[in-house]
């Protein structure tokens, strides 16, 4: 059994930072993209960053420039640094990860259960 675990969200003001942490445990042989999506209050949930194995990264245009990923193979855990917070960043933030569980390879979408984060002015 796999279970993705986020940690780091709150409560902070507008140009603050805030930093997430999400780490994979259970079962896992191995994981290829990691990555943070989020989803306000009646809206769909949307990418926000995602990274390789080989840590190559792609951030959604509304945060290049502020937000940045990354992760740590050996703790199987990414980050998302996030800075010059605004507004429209308050949203439930949940990570995901494709991993595999045995040496046949077959990776499947793993999600977290989401983390608050909440901007104010």
């Amino acid at each position: 059994q796999v279970q993705l675990v986020e940690s780091g969200g709150g409560l902070v003001q507008a140009g603050g930072s805030l930093r997430l942490s999400c780490a994979a445990s259970g079962s896992i042989f191995s994981i290829k993209a990691m990555g943070w999506y989020r989803q306000a209050p009646g809206m769909q949930r949307e990418l926000v960053a995602t990274i390789t194995r080989g840590v190559s990264t792609d951030y959604a245009d509304s945060v290049k420039g502020r937000f940045t990923i990354s992760r740590d193979n050996a703790k199987n855990t990414v980050y998302l640094q996030m800075n010059s917070l605004k507004l429209e960043d308050t949203a439930v933030y949940y990570c995901n990860a494709e991993i595999a569980v045995t040496r046949m390879n077959i990776f499947y979408n793993y999600w977290g259960q989401g983390t608050q984060v909440t901007v104010s002015s």
